[in-house]
């Protein structure tokens, strides 16, 4: 059984066989679920990229549990250097596995984030195979022909995709992004954390229709597979 908890924003933790946060911006999040200090063990931690909402936590529950924290070359390049008592994975975009996890570093249409004058890495999403069950979390992006390349190749069977527009897709894009996907299984996310990006999912659920079953969840709440 792998369960994906959906912690607030963009913030995602999935259990199975080995526990995985993605983009874990809980201090200073409106609807968090959940504080940097409830995680005792982690195996992972996933950054898209290096927007404060996105990086959040992944250095201080990196250094509490000993996680490695896998991203964007550059990006994991930068946070080692600057943090104590870290280990990071840098990657670019292509497969790889770490600890028994198949991760697929995948593009996102979007900004990365700079620091000190300068951008660091690129905007990315996850394609995470982990128990037989294969995740997308689409980071921060707009909709893309390729996302049709990582169904094909992947078989999606949840797709984590922002809603929120403004700074991503909005309801129409993410629609359009489960059609070229295909995945059984659709989580919106990066909506009604401020009033930029508020949506109603409804909105979303009516228009992907019947092409996957669309779940809703409230920070806190966990879908199983």
């Amino acid at each position: 059984m792998v369960k994906i908890r959906f912690l607030g924003h963009a913030a995602f933790e999935i259990e199975g066989s080995k526990r995985i946060l993605i983009d874990p911006f809980l201090t200073g999040n409106p609807v968090a679920a959940t504080k940097p200090e409830d995680f005792d063990k982690v195996d992972l931690i996933l950054v898209t990229h290096m927007h404060g909402d996105h990086v959040g936590d992944a250095v201080k529950i990196a250094q509490k549990t000993g996680a490695k924290i896998v991203a964007m070359y550059d990006i994991a390049n930068y946070l080692v250097e600057r943090n104590k008592g870290i280990t990071t994975i840098g990657m670019n975009y292509g497969p790889t596995e770490i600890d028994g996890v198949k991760i697929v570093q995948v593009p996102a249409w979007h900004s990365s984030g700079a620091d000190e004058g300068f951008m660091v890495g690129n905007a990315c999403g996850f394609i995470i195979g982990i128990d037989g069950v294969t995740i997308y979390h689409a980071g921060d992006t707009y909709v893309f022909k390729d996302m049709e390349l990582f169904g094909e190749l992947y078989g999606i069977d949840v797709a984590l995709l922002p809603i929120g527009g403004h700074f991503t897709m909005g309801p129409k894009e993410a629609a359009k992004a489960v059609e070229l996907l295909k995945p059984k299984y659709v989580i919106p996310m990066h909506y009604n954390t401020w009033p930029p990006i508020a949506q109603d999912p409804e909105e979303f659920k009516k228009l992907v229709g019947d092409k996957a079953e669309v779940i809703i969840l409230k920070p806190g709440e966990t879908f199983e597979l």
